[in-house]
């Protein structure tokens, strides 16, 4: 059994199907599914190694092979994951897992095998999410074969039309708040894709708008629609992002040119200029300029100026 696992957190319904086998296989088995679930998100490959240990001692129970088809679809092997869900359907009898085996044959590059399971889920009463993600692989598929516009004709009808409703026998209060939480899921999962279709087709301007909702529709961010949303608003430059190249210095250059030599004895002469008039300001700058001695002799002068004759006190020229 693996290390450091916690069988506790196993789930019940899972513990209970386990006991059909013996004892000790059972604790084996057991570690190796709680390792899957806690590794699925962080590391899927890892994941999928704990499940298939976990098939490998218990083929014939469908929650391994459950857990084998999630892990294995987790870490992109597709085939492997559709081998496992199509276990699934036979052993369960369950039609829940067609949207995920579609997925699967678009991930394989079989969009037609898609669209027929979709045809076949058409038929069928699927819970309202399961419908919803149906629609989502078969306008994908649409778009894998070149047909965009259908694909965006697919997805617009299911996003303006009436959302689908559940007709199957009444759920506990546990599961209608889980099943509750999956359609707006899905919801949200719907406009992304049809924010995506429409890019692909050049609305920009609707496939924001839509990438808007989902954002709205999706608080955990499950997607990441606010991060397109984000992008069509425009790219916010990441300064760890940048190497030194990019980086413009606090200072700036000295872009004047050197002076050659023409321009540098006109320069001088020009500064020499500058000197004569210099030396010509700084005669009134002399000691003994200062303003006061400036008044004294104004007053000097306007004494002289009193004594001095004027033209009245000339003498008059002798008469003869």
């Amino acid at each position: 059994m693996p290390e450091g696992v916690d069988l506790s957190t196993l789930h019940r319904a899972v513990r209970a199907e386990l006991r059909s086998l013996p004892k000790e296989l059972e604790q084996i088995v057991a570690g190796h599914l709680v390792a899957a679930g806690n590794l699925i998100d962080t590391d899927p490959e890892l994941a999928y190694a704990h499940a298939e240990a976990a098939r490998r001692r218990a083929a014939r129970l469908p929650v391994v092979r459950e857990a084998a088809a999630e892990t294995a679809y987790a870490s992109g092997e597709w085939a492997a994951a559709l081998s496992e869900f199509r276990a699934l359907r036979r052993m369960t009898g369950s039609s829940d897992y067609l949207p995920v085996m579609a997925d699967c044959e678009r991930a394989l590059g079989r969009p037609q095998n898609a669209l027929t399971l979709a045809r076949e889920a058409a038929e069928l009463d699927l819970e309202p999410a399961l419908r919803t993600e149906m629609t989502i692989v078969a306008a994908g598929a649409r778009a894998d074969l070149g047909q965009k516009a259908e694909a965006v004709r697919m997805l617009r009808e299911a996003v303006t039309g009436p959302a689908p409703k559940r007709t199957g026998p009444a759920l506990t209060r546990g599961a209608a708040a889980q099943a509750v939480e999956l359609e707006h899921q899905a919801a949200a999962r719907l406009r992304y894709a049809y924010a995506d279709a429409l890019l692909e087709t050049g609305s920009a301007e609707e496939a924001r708008r839509m990438f808007a909702e989902a954002a709205k529709r999706d608080p955990d961010q499950l997607t990441d629609a606010l991060q397109r949303l984000e992008e069509l608003d425009g790219v916010t430059l990441d300064v760890g992002d940048l190497d030194d190249s990019d980086l413009v210095d606090d200072e700036p250059e000295d872009d004047e040119p050197e002076p050659d030599d023409d321009n540098a004895r006109d320069d001088d002469d020009a500064d020499e200029g500058d000197d004569d008039e210099g030396d010509d300001e700084q005669v009134d700058d002399e000691p003994g300029d200062e303003p006061g001695d400036e008044l004294e002799s104004d007053d000097e002068a306007r004494a002289e100026d009193d004594d001095a004759p004027g033209p009245a006190d000339e003498a008059e020229p002798e008469r003869d």
